[in-house]
């Protein structure tokens, strides 16, 4: 995308053409102005279409430019917080409200998929958290008691269990959560818009929003070459967001995130590493993750960006990590190497804002994109149109809140990942 390998990577390479769009231009008038082409727009645009109403999306760069494509690809149940945390924080009512819908996330993302066929490498055999010692066992003994009294699909497995699943000894156990799965996250959020399209929203790209404003009861949005009217202005930029609603940018930490892709690995490597397909993430700190392609390559990721120094010294790290958890593969090389933004808040929990009468979105989905932005298109949608009252949403209506030392805390996290893999660390 925009002739930079390290944007979208193996994604951008392997995806299935993206719906032929061109930037706005003239005046045109609908019921809903979606801002943002990537999971919560346009599930918002599909649902809201299904729905009869007329819908206009604003892209600024292209479908799924900003972390709905570049991400790695595991569609998992619920927030990082805990889920007795939860009511804790939000609140009781909230808190099980945001639990149902997300614990049924995944659920919703392979429904879409299977109803608009999308090919998008869709796999349900769900994802292992692996625990890296007893501290992360511990931590994984709790989240599974918790998810367990729920009623949700997950078990506890023994190091020995991982490691037949995993392919490492690495790991001291593991949740296996079978709610859970993989995609290809740009075909997916392709297909997203080819359904949308089809619906009967109107998709524009290379179009970032100039303007916004108040005619009598109505909303024009304007672009470079044209504008919008509507009643209704979903706001769906959460990390890439930029004018004219600088505020979601100022509540958000942008914590980087890089995914390198080896060639395609041989049937025996195949037999033996992640056999049944599982998406794979640890209990560090600065956390890894991996899961195969539809190629068999292993898409192995980690905290930091591929820039500067951070290029060399995470793609070496990765090279040894590699090497440590899996020496069968022998001698590590990778075909692709990516990385994007992850918008993180404050509590590590989603945030739904109103920014002046019937603009909305919700933002800051800390590195669960793909169920969180399903599901919350849909929530926008109904309550668009009418469906549900702004009560019965599962988040409360909160103002963005500016996170103090943004910038300074951005660079700590980046340099911080860079040290940690230069010195091979595994906390």
């Amino acid at each position: 995308m925009l002739n930079n390998p390290r944007s979208h990577g193996l994604w951008e390479k392997s995806a299935p053409a993206a719906p032929v769009t061109s930037a706005l231009q003239g005046e045109l008038n609908v019921d809903v102005v979606v801002v943002g082409g990537g999971f919560t727009g346009l599930s918002t645009a599909l649902n809201l279409s299904e729905r009869g109403s007329k819908v206009a999306v604003l892209e600024g760069v292209e479908i799924g430019f900003g972390g709905s494509g570049r991400n790695v690809g595991l569609v998992n149940a619920g927030m990082w917080v805990m889920p007795d945390d939860l009511p804790g924080v939000l609140g009781q009512k909230y808190g099980d409200r945001l639990l149902e819908a997300l614990g049924n996330g995944p659920k919703m993302v392979f429904e879409r998929i299977e109803k608009h066929n999308i090919a998008c490498e869709a796999t349900r055999t769900g994802t292992l958290h692996c625990a890296v010692g007893q501290k992360g066992l511990r931590e994984l003994q709790d989240r599974a008691e918790q998810w367990q009294r729920r009623g949700a699909p997950v078990t506890l497995l023994s190091a020995e269990e991982t490691a037949k699943k995993v392919g490492t000894k690495a790991y001291s156990g593991s949740l296996l959560d079978m709610r859970a799965g993989t995609i290809q996250p740009l075909a997916y959020v392709r297909g997203l818009a080819h359904a949308a399209i089809a619906a009967g929203a109107q998709i524009f790209t290379g179009s970032p929003v100039t303007s916004t404003e108040r005619v009598g009861n109505d909303w024009v949005v304007r672009t470079a070459k044209g504008s919008v009217r509507a009643q209704w202005i979903v706001v769906a930029t959460n990390a890439y967001t930029q004018a004219p609603w600088p505020q979601i940018r100022a509540e958000i930490m942008h914590l980087p995130y890089f995914n390198l892709a080896t060639k395609p690995l041989t049937k025996e490597q195949q037999a033996q590493i992640l056999p049944e397909r599982q998406g794979v993430w640890d209990t560090k700190q600065v956390l890894s993750s991996y899961r195969y392609d539809q190629a068999g390559r292993l898409v192995f990721g980690s905290v930091g960006a591929l820039r500067n120094t951070g290029t060399g010294i995470h793609t070496a790290w990765a090279k040894r990590e590699m090497k440590r958890l899996f020496p069968q593969l022998g001698k590590v090389e990778f075909d692709y190497e990516w990385y994007g933004l992850i918008g993180m808040t404050n509590d590590s929990l989603p945030k739904f804002h109103r920014f002046d009468k019937n603009v909305i979105g919700f933002s800051g989905y800390n590195g669960r994109g793909i169920a969180t932005g399903t599901v919350f298109g849909n929530v926008l949608a109904r309550h668009i149109s009418g469906e549900i009252s702004e009560a019965d949403l599962p988040l409360p209506v909160t103002e963005p809140e500016t996170q103090s030392f943004l910038g300074i805390r951005e660079a700590y996290y980046e340099t911080g990942a860079q040290i940690a893999h230069f010195a091979g660390a595994r906390f």
